[in-house]
């Protein structure tokens, strides 16, 4: 018996969901159109327009109340609109029935449309999922689907291509693109015996891995997990109705017995019926969620679903990443120190720039950028030569200059003085990057870049802290970015390399 309900319940399912949201849109198109034409009786019609708002809208309501009822006898708010409609047509009100039947399909709807907008999210994230791997095997390699890949695997990854599994790095250097996992804003030098997560990108270098984490143990499969788990439901409130459902249903129709034995008039306790009905509860609170999701969105948040709303009034902290969020994740060069008498700082950036106009970093890019902003004439540069994980090597105007890590000047032979570590490091603790500079076989000094702040960030902040709330900075960057940045916008709570600190 149990299982002849159940097949009854998928049958009907079926019937319910055929169409999905357009269906609804349709529907809900056809029945309004009925219920103004019943209104004005334009044009005069043989029965009541009305009944195609009833059938449309209204039995896809009572449909649901039924399923609910044969499955695990689930009182609804479903179940107390069919017994308003049911009765308004028994009465002859088919006018009042489709119109019930509308503002709840109505309703509906929109709680469908917030429920597709979140899940959207998850989509686009699942697309970040790589599709192939590189597996290096007797001598050569080959290309497989991501999900072949097996823990133990050698993989190669080339410039530009996505990461198919976590793993470590055993031969090569490179930089890493890891943003959609930590936020950072630059990439991170990678080279043997560092880990790489799936999901980030591989930007300068080839390197080859072994991979330690596949298929669902994977970081980008554990984030779209993470994200699913967080459900686009309705909003607490949404449904109060069917939360109180049950009780509303015994003293609605209690109260519409009571009526029609004291009265005698059946209309009245029809009528008692109807005004139990949720409708208000059931339009409003989908169309409040709605307008405030829009809303919040036009200002830049994301808001997954609607019970986020609610659960807001409540909140005491207030996390923030740091790129992109606090900052407008565009690096721009704030120092520039020369540590050579006979070479000012502004021949030092010339030379710099010079030097990086090949380069396809972040960090080259933009000293090139700023450098151009500034008004100043970037010298022609010869034998460019790219060094991942490094910096970059060129000759500018007739003088060898390398730009980069202080590893690679002691590479070189060139020694950088305790002035110049000093000097870096006080702009590392304030959060600026700096590279370093060679000309010649000689340290030469440091270029500082720092990303840019958002200028509207303090004053956030502020309002934050005013409205009681404590903000907190959330990154994965380094201490002294993250601490950098704080300290500007006013954020006392900082917390960064969050990603490390998980392993």
């Amino acid at each position: 018996m149990k299982s002849v309900r159940y097949k009854v319940a998928e049958v009907l399912e079926a019937v319910v969901e055929f169409g999905g949201i357009k269906r609804e849109i349709a529907f809900l198109v056809i029945g309004g159109l009925s219920l103004l034409i019943s209104l004005f009786d334009l044009p005069p019609l043989p029965f009541d327009a009305a009944w195609a708002a009833i059938i449309l809208c209204g039995v896809p309501i009572i449909l649901e109340a039924v399923i609910g009822l044969i499955t695990v006898f689930d009182i609804k708010a479903d179940v107390l609109v069919s017994l308003a409609l049911i009765a308004s047509v028994c009465t002859g009100e088919d006018f009042a029935a489709g119109e019930v039947a509308f503002i709840m399909q109505l309703g509906a709807l929109l709680e469908d449309l917030t429920v597709s907008k979140a899940r959207a999210g998850i989509e686009r994230l699942v697309h970040l999922t790589p599709q192939t791997a590189r597996r290096v095997a007797g001598g050569g390699e080959e290309l497989i689907p991501a999900t072949d890949v097996k823990a133990g695997d050698i993989l190669r990854v080339l410039p530009g291509e996505t990461i198919p599994v976590d793993g470590v790095v055993i031969s090569g250097s490179t930089s890493v693109d890891q943003s959609v996992m930590t936020g950072e804003s630059l990439p991170v030098d990678k080279s043997a015996g560092d880990e790489v997560s799936s999901g980030t990108v591989n930007r300068f270098g080839s390197f080859d891995m072994r991979a330690t984490r596949v298929g669902e143990d994977s970081s980008i499969q554990r984030m779209v997990r993470l994200v699913q788990s967080a459900d686009a439901g309705k909003a607490k409130i949404v449904g109060l109705a069917d939360r109180w459902a049950t009780w509303i249903v015994v003293i609605a129709l209690s109260a519409a017995a009571v009526t029609w034995g004291v009265t005698g008039e059946i209309l009245r306790a029809v009528t008692i019926l109807v005004v139990f009905c949720p409708c208000a509860l059931v339009l409003a609170t989908p169309t409040a969620i709605m307008a405030a999701i829009g809303n919040a969105t036009r200002h830049g948040f994301l808001v997954r679903e609607g019970d986020a709303l609610e659960r807001l009034a409540t909140v005491k902290r207030v996390c923030f990443d740091k790129t992109g969020t606090l900052t407008r994740g565009e690096m721009q060069v704030t120092c520039i120190k020369s540590f050579l008498p006979e070479l000012s700082d502004v021949e030092l950036y010339a030379l710099a720039a010079g030097a990086e106009a090949r380069s396809e970093h972040p960090l080259g890019r933009a000293i090139v950028d700023c450098c151009r902003k500034s008004g100043l004439q970037i010298p022609d540069s010869a034998e460019f030569r790219m060094l991942p994980g490094r910096g970059v090597s060129a000759a500018v105007d007739g003088r060898q200059v390398l730009a980069g890590r202080a590893e690679l000047l002691s590479e070189s032979g060139a020694v950088v003085t305790g002035g110049m570590s000093a000097a870096a490091s006080r702009l590392t603790d304030e959060g600026a990057t700096a590279v370093y500079l060679a000309v010649d076989g000689r340290a030469a000094g440091i270029i500082a870049l720092s990303d840019t702040l958002r200028a509207d960030a303090p004053e956030v902040i502020l309002n934050i802290k005013e409205a009681g709330a404590v903000p907190v900075l959330l990154t994965g960057d380094h201490p002294g970015a993250a601490h950098g940045i704080a300290s500007r916008v006013g954020i006392d709570d900082v917390h960064a390399e969050c990603l490390r600190r998980t392993r």
